[in-house]
Order: structure tokens, then C-alpha cells, then sequence
């Protein structure tokens, strides 16, 4: 059925991390009434037809998905439309988990933003889209639809450029993602320090497409445990606190940074917040303006310290990492990059300044061989170990946290040597009694309770470093490690965890072994001469 009625409003919906020339060149043509839809039909725009630019996934940034911060998008967009004098308004859309309705999810965050001024009728609206499946869910709302880069194709018989494959270009080192892109573009980008930003996250080898460390996590559960702790480990750490300027690498939802903004001695230092996950980052932002930080001079960003600077040199007081190393031996290159770490910490302080780290370690003597013995009345007995991999977050946890003792080892010897990378060697020489060395005993035991992030969990090693090894990584990076420093037993553990379920004998002569430490907290503090 032909059309009668004039367009008003072009939706261009997108990420929009850039603008291409031809895009450009598009949005003029179907202006000027040179351009069909799909079903092959010319479309015909009124002469004041504007071009409605909805930036999707606008509360997005750093991520290889979204890399370039959604203000930064809208600006963009502002200024290459103002340069070209192409009639335009920017609307940013949040990011939504995805959903049959997304597009009308689009249509009316643009009605709202613009406080339904802009009406997008389908009558009086053409879609500009290249992504079929996004293309389906406008037909389905009645709208007409034009390809953009499905409706041409370059003297090769190529599609033109998406903005995505530009981004990609300039992301591998490729120089000519500025012919494809709009001449505005780069200069830009400069100005802003994108291409530097584009091209560090994509590098990232730790962090998701999405921003995480691991698409297992379940991030209300694992904020949840932050916040929880926080006020246990701010008062460990606390004592030791420089003020000035005070950094929390590892911040998750800002938990701790809530409690230093609240201590007085500090009210005139300035706090921030560093974390690789963006849902964390995202939530401590969210909490900043709803002004939970008594301390207005708090300020968060989403970086990962192995991938780039995050402060300037010799400018902090006190860093503040709290169960963040074994997570970057976990997801990172193992004990060297716990040690590229430190070095960069180090950098960043100043002479006389001091890094507090709080974490789990590993149990000294970790080679000697063992006997662990396990409940297996305790829970379910499969006989055979389970494949999870496929299985939805809440069934794991469900699964897990029904097994016994015993029968969660036998899950952990397949998921935990997999995931980590870690060697794992167990025998099962008695019934629920395990053969193996103190270290990875100590492994399980430790992760044995956390159904609820299981997978996630297991890719994680709480024992690479032992109190020793400790020492020796801080005192090799340039720190002098204060009397403060040592290994602990957290005997909440013992108590509720180990001794219900499990104990431990020598493999050799059969005596008990007492539960070894498995906490540490240093205090390494950068020297003041010679630094």
C-alpha cells in the first residue's frame, strides 16, 4: 500500500560509537527523497524532517561493546550534525537486558525525553536501520524501514563500512578507519583521548565484552558480600590510613569508601574508587548521587590498573586493596602480574605513602601431601560428576549447594583445575577421604561454599601467594613491609566451615594437621629516601 503522508522524523537507532561518511551521505539522500524502503517503495520526507538519533546503551562505557562513554556518543553526534547543518536530535537510551519489546522500548524513551514533543507516529516515521533483527521488531510495530548500509554497495560489490567495523579498525592499529569515518570524526576523538581509550579496552585481556571479569557472577549477590564485609575490613585496614589522597582499587559498590568518607581524621582527603566490573561501578555511581558519601570528593572510574595508569605517578597517599589480588592471579597471567601490580602501585605512591592489602593466601608448606577427609552424609551422592557449563546460574547453585561435602570435592576436581588453569591433582584413596596437597586442600575448602557464584568461583585460586611469597613480591617491587604484615587464621571459618565437615591429616605419618592461616594483610609502605 503506497504512503500519502510525508515523513517527519528519521528513528536512527544505534550504539553510534562513531559517525561514517556514508551514513552521512545516506541521511542526506533520504531527506532529499532518493532513498526506498525495503518493500521497495520511495520515501518521501517533509522538508523540515529530522533526524532522530536514539543512542542505545548510553549508560555503557569502557567496555569492547560500548567503549566510548554515552555523553561523549551524544556529543559526537551534535557536532558532526551541526557541521553538516543536518536537522537532528540525540535521545540516550539506556541499556536493557534483551527483550522482544526492545523497540518500543526506543520509541517511547524518545517520546518521553523529549517530553512527547517528538510523537513517532509510524504513519509519519521511517526507520533507519541495517540489523535484521532489530528491522523485525520495528515492521513489527508497523514502521517502514530503509538498510542504510543494506541499500548500497561500493564499486567492488562491498557493503560499506558499519561504524562498528570502523571502530574495530582503529581498535587493531588499522589507520584507515579515518577514510570510512566522518571527517569530524577523528579530530574528535583526539580531543577526548578516545582512540587511546578504544584501543586499551579493546587490549584488555581480562574483561568481558560486557565489562566483567566473568559471565558466571552474579553481581547482587557478590556486591552483596562486599558491602557486608566492609565495615569488618575497614576496621582492620583503618589504623593504617594515610590522609590525602586515598585509592580503592577493587571498590566493587563502594562500600568501604563509605566508611573512610565518614571518618573525620580523613574529612579533607580526596577518595576514589577503581573497579574492572561495570555493573559495580555503575551501582557505586547510582549510590554517589544519592548522596550516601558524607565526603562530597569521591569519585569513581572503571579501569583495570594491569592495562594502563590509573593515577599519576608519586600522587597517592594510601591505597586500599581489599580480596583483589588473588583476582588478578586469577583472570590475569597468575603471580606475574601480581607483581606487575605491585610495581604500579608502587609508581603511584608517593615516598612515604603505603599500600594496605587484605586477602586470602595460601597456607605455608603448601606442597606437603595431605589426607582430607570429607562428610558424605551431608547432602547428595550423584556418583558421577556433572557437566554445569550449560546449566542456568541458579540451577548450579542449587545443584552444589545439595551435595555433600565429599561429593563437592568430586565436583571441584573437574570444575576447579578447568577453569583456574591451576594444577589440581586429587586421589580418593578411602571413601570421602582425598590424597592431596595442603595447598590445593585449602583451595577447596575455601571455595566449597560459594554455590551461588560456583563456576565463577572456581576459576578463581585463593593460593597462589603464601605469606612468604608475600613478603618476598612486596620487598622485590621497591616497598619496606611493616611489622603490621603477617598471615592470619580467620577462626570464623574454622569453626563454621572447616571443622563440621572436614579434617586434615599428614599423608605420611597419619598425625593431624592443624588448620593453616588463610588470610594475609600487608602493609607495605614506599620508602622516603632513595624512592
Amino acid at each position: 500500500m503506497p504512503h500519502d503522508q510525508l515523513i517527519r522524523h528519521v528513528l536512527f537507532p544505534g550504539r553510534h560509537h562513531l559517525v561514517t561518511r556514508f551514513q552521512v551521505d545516506y541521511l542526506r539522500a533520504l531527506r532529499a527523497g532518493l532513498v526506498s524502503d525495503l518493500d521497495g517503495e520511495r520515501v518521501r520526507c517533509s522538508p523540515d524532517a529530522v533526524v532522530v538519533w536514539a543512542v542505545t546503551s548510553a549508560n555503557h562505557a569502557g567496555t569492547r561493546r560500548n567503549p566510548v562513554p554515552g555523553h561523549r556518543r551524544e556529543a559526537l553526534i551534535e557536532h558532526v550534525t551541526a557541521v553538516e547543518h543536518l536537522p537532528s536530535l540525540v535521545v540516550p537510551v539506556p541499556d536493557v537486558a534483551p527483550h522482544a519489546r526492545f523497540a518500543h522500548l526506543v520509541t517511547t524513551t524518545v517520546q518521553t525525553a523529549t517530553g512527547h514533543t517528538v510523537t513517532l507516529d509510524p504513519r509519519e516515521t521511517v526507520v533507519a536501520c541495517s540489523t535484521p533483527a532489530v528491522i523485525a521488531a520495528y515492521q513489527e510495530l508497523g514502521y517502514r524501514v530503509v538498510g542504510v548500509e543494506l541499500d548500497a554497495t561500493d564499486a567492488l560489490g562491498d557493503v560499506p563500512a558499519r561504524p562498528w567495523d570502523v571502530v574495530g579498525r582503529l581498535a587493531a592499529g588499522d589507520p584507515t578507519w579515518t577514510d570510512v569515518a566522518h571527517p569530524a570524526v577523528p579530530g574528535f576523538f583526539r580531543r577526548y583521548g578516545l582512540e587511546a581509550q578504544i584501543v586499551q579496552v579493546f587490549a584488555d585481556p581480562v574483561v568481558s565484552g560486557d565489562g566483567d571479569l566473568t559471565a558466571t557472577r552474579d553481581y547482587r549477590t557478590y556486591a552483596a558480600a562486599f558491602e557486608d564485609a566492609s565495615r569488618r575490613k575497614w576496621e582492620q585496614v583503618r589504623p593504617y590510613v594515610l590522609p590525602g589522597r586515598i585509592v580503592d582499587i577493587g571498590c566493587a559498590t563502594g562500600g568501604l569508601l563509605e566508611l573512610v568518607a565518614a571518618e573525620p581524621r580523613l574529612h579533607e582527603s580526596d577518595l576514589f574508587g577503581v573497579d574492572v566490573a561495570r555493573h559495580l561501578v555503575a551501582e557505586a555511581e547510582h549510590k554517589k548521587t544519592q548522596g550516601v558519601f558524607a565526603n562530597p570528593n569521591v569519585w569513581f572510574v572503571q579501569a583495570n590498573i594491569l592495562r594502563g595508569e590509573v593515577m599519576p605517578e608519586r600522587s597517592v597517599d594510601t591505597t586500599v586493596t581489599i580480596a583483589l589480588t588473588h583476582e588478578i592471579s586469577s583472570y590475569g597471567d597468575g603471580v606475574p602480574d601480581v607483581e606487575r601490580f605491585a610495581r604500579r602501585v608502587l609508581a603511584h605512591t608517593r615516598p612515604g605513602g603505603v599500600w594496605i592489602n587484605s586477602d586470602v593466601c595460601g597456607p605455608a608448606d603448601g606442597d606437603r601431601p595431605v589426607h582430607l577427609t570429607l562428610r558424605d552424609d551431608d547432602g547428595t551422592r550423584p556418583g558421577v560428576v556433572t557437566d554445569l557449563d550449560a546449566w542456568a546460574r541458579p540451577d548450579v547453585a542449587a545443584h552444589v549447594r545439595g551435595l555433600s561435602t565429599a561429593s563437592r570435592m568430586r565436583q571441584f576436581a573437574h570444575d576447579f583445575p578447568r577453569l583456574s588453569g591451576a594444577s589440581f591433582t586429587v586421589e580418593e584413596v578411602l571413601p570421602g577421604t582425598f590424597r592431596l596437597t595442603l595447598r590445593d586442600a585449602m583451595e577447596f575448602l575455601t571455595t566449597k561454599d560459594y554455590a551461588d557464584n560456583w563456576l565463577s568461583e572456581c576459576h578463581e585460586r585463593f593460593c597462589d601467594l603464601d605469606r612468604d611469597a608475600w613478603t618476598g613480591l612486596l620487598t622485590g617491587a621497591g616497598f619496606e613491609l611493616g611489622p603490621e604484615s603477617g598471615a592470619w587464621r580467620n577462626e570464623w571459618l574454622v569453626e563454621h566451615s572447616f571443622a563440621p565437615v572436614a579434617s586434615l591429616t599428614d599423608a605420611t605419618t597419619g598425625e593431624h594437621v592443624e588448620w593453616p592461616d588463610t588470610h594475609v594483610l600487608t602493609v607495605a609502605r614506599r620508602p622516603v629516601l632513595g624512592a
